[in-house]
């Protein structure tokens, strides 16, 4: 029986962040009476600022598959600035520099992955606290009603729905969608987190926003012309990589429309290799991690926090199921690996996708067992699974720069085949209508993974975790394992060739017209069918928005 003068509700949602408020908006848009619970407030300070391209094509999609157009707000540098306000990064690249204790940074071990937006999407490093605040007025703009300040402090289920009691009120839902984060409610009460985290990858973080900090190129500023980077480090996220662990860069500021003076800055590690030393504050062990790499240390040397730091224990964690009768539990309530290739917005996005149409169909025949969202389950936790791989192996392969580089190759054509992937749903959604282009898309092998229907990309990737794992036992030299990941991308008629994701002497991948009319010729002559359709369809384009300096997408 119902709690006399409960307010009820189709769905409820807890946590107004993105996976929260995107989920709101979409269910709400589309005559869903949804209930958005959160116990903060907006604004607040987030981190997960930096985009990919794959979070970009997902939010274009979510906006044009359930008709929320102010989703695609974030998909753009350009649009999240007029929509929301000239707060935001530009993200030109993702740039990686490999530095050794004691020892100036050597310029010949840089990657840089240029996102050029006439070949991928616009990127941008997003300032969070405004546009969590701007996608939480969206949800309840299209009739969320939404409690700030609401901490639940029981959950109850039955046959026909939940009830949620907080110290002020009650609320009833048919079906509950727990996106809170780490702290989840729905993991607590039934005991959901895996002690120990299955996870092989182990990290803590230390993170803040600051100001007055040195923009990277200035620290390098006597490098040869030659050696530098196509497009300038701070135009893009930064990451300050060494054994074990990693730093990041995310600026507010690098571009001349912003107003916002603010760049995000973290150092994540091994806490096996860097235990946080007793009796050092949240911004003593920040510096003192970026202590022994000097061209780190500089960059971060005089800057102000604006907030106070804040410091973890081990980031990981996960969660035996994330799917239930009558619940689930979204993105960050469900676990997480590390900030690492900005996988975050990605894989909420992603899972997003999945969710909310079946999400939809359940609210209409009364039917929301755990079985109908089996599928999201296994998305996330393979979301998870292989991000934790990928990183573990990134960790591994920076005591050596030649087996990163080809670990950094590896990952970037594999994150790009799969933005070619979904956008070839999209584009075909536009020419007609059909949600099925996009359904089309879950029956996969490998859920997951960046490439997830491809055999030889999963056998490649599959082949980089074993090598790494191998180095990291003793049982190969970081050396030999380079050599055969490199062997083994030349080989593949499914990597391009002239681009730079098999040549092991190029640093930088950045599309010129000329390395696009190559990899074409490649593509019609020797690719795999797969990406010869794949670069086929979308190459030729590509050229022409390059040399016509106008949008692919």
């Amino acid at each position: 029986m119902e709690p006399r003068g409960t307010q009820r509700y189709d769905v409820a949602i807890l946590g107004s962040g993105v996976a929260g408020s995107i989920l709101g908006a979409i269910l709400a848009r589309q005559g869903v009476r949804t209930l958005l619970l959160d116990a903060g407030s907006h604004p607040r300070f987030a981190i997960g600022e930096s985009t990919i391209p794959f979070t970009l094509v997902s939010l274009r999609t979510l906006a044009e598959r359930y008709d929320v157009p102010e989703i695609a707000h974030l998909a753009s540098f350009t649009d999240t600035t007029r929509a929301i306000g000239p707060r935001f990064g530009v993200k030109r690249h993702f740039g990686f520099l490999l530095h050794h204790e004691g020892a100036p940074q050597n310029p010949r071990e840089v990657n840089e992955f240029a996102t050029p937006p006439q070949l991928l999407h616009e990127a941008a490093h997003l300032f969070r606290q405004d546009t969590d605040s701007y996608l939480f007025h969206v949800a309840v703009k299209y009739g969320c009603v939404a409690r700030q300040n609401f901490r639940v402090t029981d959950i109850d289920f039955d046959g026909s729905g939940v009830t949620l009691s907080g110290q002020d009120g009650e609320y009833r839902a048919r079906y509950l969608v727990d996106a809170s984060g780490f702290r989840s409610p729905v993991a607590e009460k039934f005991g959901l987190r895996e002690d120990p985290c299955r996870f092989k990858h182990h990290s803590r973080s230390v993170w803040n926003h600051v100001v007055g900090i040195t923009p990277t190129d200035r620290l390098f500023d006597t490098v040869p012309e030659n050696w530098r980077p196509p497009v300038p480090w701070y135009e893009g996220t930064v990451h300050h990589m060494f054994e074990r662990g990693w730093g990041w860069v995310i600026a507010f500021d690098n571009n001349k429309w912003s107003k916002n003076p603010l760049c995000s800055v973290g150092m994540t590690v091994d806490p096996r290799r860097y235990p946080k030393p007793a009796g050092l504050s949240a911004e003593e062990d920040f510096h003192a991690l970026a202590a022994p790499f000097p061209d780190i240390a500089r960059q971060f040397e005089g800057i102000k926090p604006v907030r106070e730091w804040t410091a973890t224990g081990r980031l990981q964690y996960s969660s035996s199921r994330t799917a239930g009768d009558r619940w689930f539990l979204l993105s960050h309530a469900a676990g997480f690996i590390d900030p690492l290739f900005s996988r975050g917005l990605s894989n909420t996005t992603e899972a997003l996708n999945l969710l909310a149409w079946r999400l939809l169909r359940a609210v209409q025949d009364d039917d929301f067992s755990a079985e109908r969202f089996a599928p999201v389950d296994r998305l996330q936790q393979g979301l998870l699974d292989h991000n934790d791989t990928l990183v573990n192996s990134s960790y591994i392969s920076w005591t050596d720069y030649d087996l990163w580089s080809a670990v950094f190759r590896i990952w970037a054509w594999g994150a790009n085949a799969g933005v070619y992937r979904m956008q070839s749903a999209l584009t075909k959604f536009r020419r007609d209508g059909r949600d099925s282009h996009f359904t089309d898309l879950e029956e996969v092998p490998n859920p997951g993974l960046y490439w997830p229907d491809h055999d030889g990309f999963a056998d490649l990737y599959e082949t980089m975790v074993k090598q790494c794992e191998a180095v990291e036992a003793g049982a190969v030299t970081a050396a030999d394992a380079a050599d055969l990941l490199y062997d083994r991308l030349l080989a593949a008629d499914f990597v391009p060739k002239n681009f730079g994701y098999a040549e092991r002497e190029v640093r930088f991948l950045n599309p010129r017209p000329k390395t696009l009319l190559k990899m074409v010729r490649w593509a019609a002559t020797e690719a795999d069918p797969v990406v010869r359709r794949m670069i086929l369809g979308n190459g030729r384009e590509a050229v022409k928005a390059r040399l016509k300096g106008t949008k692919l997408f």
